[in-house]
């Protein structure tokens, strides 16, 4: 029978394909649903799948009247409505948090699905991307924190390719490399991953086989160039040799894995986590300056960096004591300390108050 997503009950039986806008099914026939499949559904914005008449418990099914303002129109086409960049970002991660639990499985890796969906996400970059991510923390939560880093760390990555200068093929590459870099994560327990404590050392030793894990399940792909192979594997590299797993140097560092180190960092510092609160943007890129210098590829934090200052005049900001204006002016030499006129009128230069600095971006 043929009835609307928002009919479907956990249990219920896909009988057909379902697909989007996309080469490969969304779900696929025979699934047994359950309320990931529900958000998939809503995300992709169906309107019509065909169930069994009785579910996976051999109970009859019985589909709940549809609401009116379900119903289709066939008057309104809704895929000619523009998708925001947080409603398809979200739903990204909603999708790759059911990937990740098909990994926990022990399901390999779809590349095709996954070019899918994430290759359009990644074409959206332009110049306003800048702010997009920006905002990526206010998006995230901290049970979820997990998803949305893998979706960021690749939109992030991306970015910040084709502002090396990569052309479109490399960055996409580079931004499922990011996607990917974590997917290892899948092959630990799960009480480590979602712990809201810090780390025991034992535990944080199993974190760090993730990158081989990931490298593991990505290393027979085709699909992947062997640069984004690299950088997943070595994504937590450091140019001093201080990272892992192998504790590789800057020459044996590829510069995908240099990117996405990056990548990682930021978001992992600008974002709500079970056991650690998130940091200001502004303060984040100034400690990955001062901090990780010698750790961290300088040219790509400077990089990073400079393409997310240009950004920000005329941004609204809070200030960490809790004043709030807009950015008005940003020296070259200082970008991550402008010139802010407060909501009172007052005009304070942040290289001169050191004891300040942007808590956060607002929307």
């Amino acid at each position: 029978m043929q009835i609307h997503p928002s009919q479907l009950v956990p249990g219920c039986i896909i009988t057909k394909d379902v697909f989007g806008k996309t080469n490969r099914p969304l779900i696929y026939k025979n699934t047994v649903i359950k309320a990931i499949h529900k958000q998939v559904l809503d995300r992709f914005l169906i309107t019509e799948v065909e169930v069994a008449p009785k579910m996976a418990s051999g109970e009859v099914f019985q589909p709940e009247p549809l609401e009116e303002s379900k119903q289709v129109h066939p008057s309104f086409d809704e895929s000619s409505l523009p998708v925001p960049f947080k409603k398809h970002y979200l739903h990204a991660v909603q999708i790759y948090k059911g990937w990740f639990a098909e990994w926990q499985a022990g399901a390999s890796l779809d590349i095709g699905a996954i070019r899918d969906l994430f290759v359009p996400l990644l074409k959206q970059l332009d110049n306003q991307s800048r702010k997009d991510i920006l905002l990526l923390p206010h998006y995230s939560s901290k049970q979820d924190y997990f998803y949305h880093h893998a979706v960021s760390t690749a939109f992030i990555a991306a970015f910040l390719g084709e502002r090396l200068g990569m052309n479109q093929g490399e960055w996409l590459q580079l931004g499922l490399a990011g996607l990917l870099s974590d997917a290892g994560m899948a092959k630990l327990n799960e009480s480590t991953l979602m712990k809201d404590t810090e780390l025991t050392k034992e535990e944080y030793q199993d974190i760090k086989k993730h990158p081989i894990y990931s490298y593991r399940m990505v290393e027979n792909i085709s699909a992947l160039s062997k640069a984004a192979k690299l950088g997943v594997l070595q994504h937590h590299e450091r140019l001093d040799g201080s990272g892992y797993p192998l504790g590789t140097h800057k020459k044996k560092t590829h510069l995908f894995a240099r990117i996405i180190a990056v990548s990682d960092m930021y978001h992992a510092m600008t974002t709500d986590r079970l056991y650690r609160s998130k940091q200001s943007p502004f303060l984040v890129m100034e400690l990955m300056i001062k901090e990780q210098f010698g750790r961290l590829d300088h040219t790509v934090v400077q990089a990073f960096v400079k393409s997310m200052t240009n950004y920000a005049t005329g941004t609204k900001v809070k200030i960490s004591d809790g004043q709030k204006g807009e950015i008005v002016f940003t020296e070259a030499s200082q970008p991550t300390r402008p010139i802010i006129r407060l909501d009172s009128g007052e005009i304070i230069n942040l290289t001169e108050t050191q004891n300040l600095y942007i808590r956060e971006i607002l929307t």
